[in-house]
């Protein structure tokens, strides 16, 4: 696990590298390459996971000089692929070395057959192109700038910054920002600098003077080798979750679970402990004071059971804001996600142990684990004629659950991508124009390209149609974004066996009704969970990983609007009445924690970004 920086006509050198050393304080490399009248620099910072010796060194070069590699992740397949590449001598068992030979011999399309997580830049000296390619699910980011005269990318955006000329905040994506409650790829708040999306690549010709680049979906829709037949759907999936879980044991160091109350990464590490050799390290975080969020003593329950060495801590109130502003730096982006405080102490907790850890993210979205998808599926029920006139009784009846109203204001939408929107809408169109004076635009054309991408229309019900787009569009550039920010923060691999893709391939061939139905989420599942748990882990309630932020919003409210009011930055751009009015109504019991996470966060990018 790394992180990368490079640039084509920009000179750097190991200082800016420093700037992500925490994603690998184990070695740093610099290596200048001149293709036609380009001069191109690829650095990385090195956390050594697999193949610790110097057979690993990055940049990596082809034996025949003609090819270069930076490579940030892990490939989990690359033994399988080795087995294409029978005529190369191999210097280690890297994974980088593996991906190298076989980009070479196969082309840039075959990243398709990658499983695992990544970012990496391939240089093609000889036909002078360079590459730059991010996972299927965008576990990894890749950042990068572009003029006519320079090209500069990194795994995170402080190093593009550190070698621009003038880096300027552009607040023109802020309304997307407020509307989505992240940035979904390309977008940055950045001035021409972009995310690279889930899934794609990007080519930049370095033939001409003028650099250019095409980007490309590569991930093609695959028929599984063999299709699920009927009643045989759990067997299957039992075969591609703990392929999954055993493939992601693949390392020369320790390896951890973060355990939370539930059952996904309770799967995840019971099917880890029976492939491990020896005790595993489990890492759970609460929160001090009675608060449904704390997952404590049920995770160290299901540690026990596991057999997991069960590591906890307890966190307050006490430096919220300070760890706030501190979340806000590294995550690079705000958010309005809740649960990145609890990420930090547990990152911090887990680093102190073990170098990577299991996760169990990634298994709400493609099996439709998330309240929204019950309101496909029920709506598919009901004549949206008939839901749509009901709504017109939603505005009267003082509906104060923030996600059932904006589920139930999205029910009578009979357009997909317009009714997907309203679900994922955490401020309307009317709140942006209260607190920015603007109104957004952007967020419609962003689903609307995976919706056509992946053929959505082809998907048989809604429910699936969305859990599909959420795979590679909210899941990545909100939830995994920041686990991965915050994990290498602290010099810590997280990996995501959930999004194993033979796994996310199978679960998606299945018919619907074997992921979710009404009041029932998860299906196949929990069927696979119960032969492996107890059926009380199974069934507890379900936690959210998440800060009790509801409740300190109210606590600490005159501190937070004292805060967002005082002259700054934030002020300069947001109307105060409209932020005190979303402040007031968190007060009243309407539920605006994520709103209030969201105005607390770009307040911090803003002081971190003047």
């Amino acid at each position: 696990m790394c992180g990368i920086i490079g640039s084509i006509n920009k000179s750097y050198n190991l200082s800016a590298l420093k700037l992500i050393e925490h994603r690998g304080p184990d070695a740093s490399e610099i290596e200048t390459f001149k293709v036609a009248q380009h001069d191109i620099r690829l650095g990385l910072v090195r956390l050594a996971i697999v193949e610790l010796s110097d057979a690993g060194r990055q940049p990596m070069i082809s034996s025949c000089g003609k090819f270069a590699i930076t490579f940030n992740g892990e490939i989990y397949n690359h033994l399988d692929l080795r087995e294409k590449l029978k005529e190369v001598e191999f210097k280690g068992h890297s994974d980088t070395e593996t991906i190298l030979y076989y980009l070479k011999k196969f082309g840039i399309d075959s990243v398709v057959d990658f499983n695992g997580i990544f970012g990496f830049s391939f240089l093609d000296i000889e036909n002078e192109k360079l590459y730059l390619a991010r996972d299927h699910f965008g576990v990894k980011p890749v950042y990068y700038f572009q003029d006519e005269k320079s090209f500069i990318f990194s795994s995170e955006i402080r190093p593009v910054k550190n070698l621009q000329d003038n880096p300027e905040p552009d607040f023109e994506n802020l309304p997307t920002l407020l509307r989505l409650r992240y940035l979904p790829s390309p977008l940055t708040l950045h001035k021409n600098i972009q995310k690279l999306k889930p899934g794609h690549y990007i080519e930049v010709d370095l033939t001409s003077e003028k650099l250019h680049y095409t980007e490309k979906y590569f991930v093609k829709e695959q028929p599984l080798a063999q299709t699920p037949r009927k009643g045989n759907a759990l067997k299957g999936y039992e075969t591609y979750i703990e392929n999954a879980v055993k493939r992601q044991l693949m390392a020369d160091v320790e390896i951890g679970v973060l355990l939370s109350g539930g059952v996904d990464s309770a799967v995840v590490a019971a099917i880890a402990q029976k492939h491990s050799d020896k005790k595993l390290k489990a890492f759970t975080i609460g929160f001090e004071g009675l608060h449904k969020e704390d997952e404590i003593d049920a995770a160290k329950e299901t540690a026990e059971i596991l057999g997991l060495e069960h590591f906890s801590k307890k966190i307050n109130f006490d430096n919220f804001l300070s760890i706030f502003e501190e979340t806000t730096r590294i995550i690079e982006e705000p958010l309005a996600t809740t649960s990145v405080i609890p990420m930090y102490y547990l990152s911090q907790l887990a680093s102190k142990h073990v170098k990577v850890v299991l996760t169990g993210q990634g298994a709400d979205e493609p099996l439709g684990g998330y309240q929204r998808y019950q309101g496909e599926v029920i709506s598919e029920k009901i004549p949206r004629g008939l839901i749509h006139s009901s709504n017109k009784l939603i505005p009267h009846i003082g509906i104060k659950n923030e996600r059932l109203l904006r589920s139930a204001n999205a029910l009578g939408e009979r357009d997909d991508v317009q009714r997907f929107l309203n679900v994922y809408s955490i401020f309307t169109q009317n709140d942006i124009l209260k607190l920015l004076n603007v109104k957004e635009d952007k967020a419609f054309g962003l689903i609307s390209y995976f919706y056509e991408t992946l053929n959505c229309e082809r998907k048989k019900t809604a429910a699936e149609r969305m859990m599909a787009i959420d795979v590679r569009m909210n899941l990545p550039d909100d939830l995994l974004l920041y686990t991965d920010k915050i994990t290498m923060n602290f010099s810590l691999e997280c990996r995501v066996p959930m999004l194993d893709t033979e796994l996310i391939k199978y679960i998606e061939s299945l018919p619907a009704k074997e992921r979710l139905a009404i009041r029932k989420t998860k299906i196949i599942h929990k069927e696979y969970a119960k032969k492996i748990l107890p059926e009380r882990i199974i069934n507890r309630k379900k936690f959210a990983f998440q800060s009790p932020t509801k409740i300190w919003f109210k606590n600490y409210n005159e501190q937070i609007l004292e805060l967002l009011l005082k002259p700054s930055p934030f002020t300069e751009i947001f109307n105060k009445e409209a932020i005190k009015n979303v402040l007031d109504e968190h007060l009243k019991g309407y539920n605006r924690e994520k709103q209030i996470f969201l105005l607390l966060s770009i307040y911090y990018w803003l002081q971190d970004n003047k």
